[in-house]
């Protein structure tokens, strides 16, 4: 793995750092992380990039792993921005974006600019939309282990008390909640996302996991609902973040989608 930092000019905000970590090689792969930082999705990249040759890269959204973050960077579509940006440069075609959660917006914002280098998306848990009767949970108002008891089917595998983590690791911790409250605000949701999703024609996965306590399956079924071109698939015995608790079914889930819709997918 190499991490190097690439620095993309956007318009009104001007040179932003993001550090890129980059797996394997092959077709390319755009991988985002949510609310629990770049550590979150690094071992799902590494096997995914071992499982099949396919060159996966992970950027870290600047605020989040003790980066820097411009102060004028402060909203999802500006990431989104950052990104298409960042493909532009670095001369990529035939992308699929994944993204878990926060990182899941990222991506259908990025979708819905039409970058010509992305060819397909993968909503892994994403947050974003407003669903009635459906709300994404009031993560800041929850404990640590409350959000550990919302994100996986299996919270003692994954559980940690912060407290007992060293000070530079507190620090990055509280520095993640507070890029979270930046980007996403704190209903996490854009009430005009929705409706813009209908104009997607991008080939979407759209992948949930069943005991997810953050934005349930009915919740996934609305944002793949949303999406003319999105096909819906449940995770049994997984939460909010399945690339870390069931990393093999996301994999098998992505290569295995060959059906024509999915070609995109298709290897």
């Amino acid at each position: 793995m190499n991490a190097v930092t690439h620095t993309v000019e956007l318009a009104g905000i001007g040179p932003v750092q993001t550090s890129l970590a980059d797996y394997g090689s092959g077709q390319p792969f755009l991988l985002l992380h949510g609310g629990a930082g770049p550590q979150s999705v690094t071992g799902f990249a590494e096997k995914f990039a071992a499982a099949h040759q396919v060159r996966v890269l992970v950027p870290t959204h600047p605020g989040f792993g003790g980066t820097a973050r411009p102060e004028a960077l402060d909203t999802v579509p500006a990431l989104a921005e950052l990104y298409q940006g960042l493909l532009d440069q670095l001369r990529l075609t035939d992308v699929t974006v994944i993204g878990n959660s926060i990182g899941g917006w990222i991506t259908a914002e990025i979708a819905l600019l039409k970058s010509p280098p992305v060819s397909g998306i993968v909503l892994i848990d994403a947050v974003g939309i407003e669903v009635p009767g459906h709300p994404v949970a009031d993560f800041f108002s929850l404990t640590m282990d409350e959000v550990f008891q919302r994100s996986f089917h299996h919270p003692e595998k994954f559980r940690i008390d912060p407290a007992n983590l060293p000070p530079a690791a507190q620090a990055i911790a509280a520095g993640n909640r507070a890029a979270i409250a930046t980007y996403a605000g704190s209903a996490m949701t854009d009430p005009t996302l929705l409706r813009r999703l209908g104009t997607l024609e991008i080939p979407t996965l759209v992948l949930w996991g069943e005991s997810d306590g953050i934005v349930d399956a009915d919740y996934g079924r609305a944002y793949a609902a949303a999406i003319p071109t999105a096909r819906f698939q449940l995770l049994p015995e997984t939460g909010h973040s399945p690339q870390l608790e069931t990393p093999d079914l996301v994999i098998h889930a992505i290569w295995d989608s060959t059906d024509t819709d999915f070609s995109v997918f298709s290897r």
